[in-house]
């Protein structure tokens, strides 16, 4: 009796468990519809601006509109990092931090590597292993594009002010629920699409170029780092959703073996009890 009762802590403990999985999976999936809106709204504005940006800005001449562009020697590197503050959604964390550190050790041979995180999973690993400026994972508790912004800035004043000779942005890009891609995408300096001569001849600039441009470039870039956290913000739902379904019919199973092996033992246990019963009877009229 003591091993059914053991059987039945578990199916019970397990029972729960499932409640718990069960709901976060179902609050995952609401949260993911309203991140989902909201990449899928901005992504072609957002494509659409940094392909325009890149078009025209290798064509700008001047410290101050130019300055973006400007392609250096890469002596200093940033690494801008984004995971979650929370876990258990799969590998979403770990398969950006994997990326990052990969980019910091091979990709940039005899440069300094600065990170700054984006989210506490990344920091509580990367900081043991490489030098972590700064950590923003109160940028999640209210995400919006003017908090963004005040990163995307800072950034972007870091790389003017020559701190950083490349900036890059190392996150989980949305493609589905299911499906999330680790992306290095760069952010500064900025690199001109190879088009022919006359691609920017089309443009008609009201009141000039550089005005315009020197306006456009820093919306670009805030709305570039915003939509690579959207998308991170988006691919951690996805990737919970999905853990907690999995976790959920794993529950399921183990506790319908459970139950199996309950429902086995317990009749074992009647058998016994009924051939102790009928052998003391036998043993009586004998």
């Amino acid at each position: 009796m003591a091993n059914l009762k053991e059987i039945r802590n578990r199916i019970s403990s397990i029972g729960s468990t499932m409640q718990i999985t069960s709901a976060m999976k179902m609050v995952s999936a609401a949260k993911l519809k309203k991140a989902t809106d909201t990449i899928t709204a901005m992504r072609p504005y957002s494509e659409k601006l940094t392909e325009l940006i890149q078009n025209i800005s290798a064509t700008l001449e001047g410290d101050n509109s130019g300055v973006y562009s400007q392609v250096r020697e890469v002596k200093k590197v940033l690494l801008v990092v984004v995971t979650s503050n929370r876990g258990l959604c799969g590998g979403f964390n770990s398969n950006v931090i994997k990326q990052a550190t990969t980019v910091a050790r091979n990709n940039y041979p005899g440069a300094d590597i600065d990170l700054l995180t984006i989210g506490k999973k990344g920091f509580d690993i990367l900081h043991k292993q490489f030098n972590v400026i700064e950590n923003r994972s109160d940028l999640y508790d209210a995400f919006d594009f003017e908090n963004a912004a005040v990163i995307a800035e800072q950034l972007m004043d870091s790389f003017v002010e020559e701190k950083y000779d490349s900036i890059q942005i190392v996150y989980n890009q949305f493609k589905n629920a299911a499906t999330q891609i680790v992306v290095t995408e760069q952010f500064l300096p900025l690199l001109p699409i190879e088009t022919e001569s006359s691609a920017t001849s089309d443009y008609i600039y009201e009141p000039s170029k550089a005005e315009i441009i020197e306006t456009l470039i820093p919306l670009s870039l805030k709305t570039q780092l915003f939509k690579a956290i959207a998308d991170s913000v988006a691919s951690e739902h996805g990737a919970r959703m999905t853990a907690m379904h999995k976790a959920t019919d794993n529950a399921k199973d183990l506790k319908d073996q459970l139950t199996l092996s309950y429902n086995k033992a317990r009749q074992a246990a009647i058998t016994n009890e009924i051939l102790e019963i009928v052998g003391g009877a036998e043993a009586l009229n004998n």
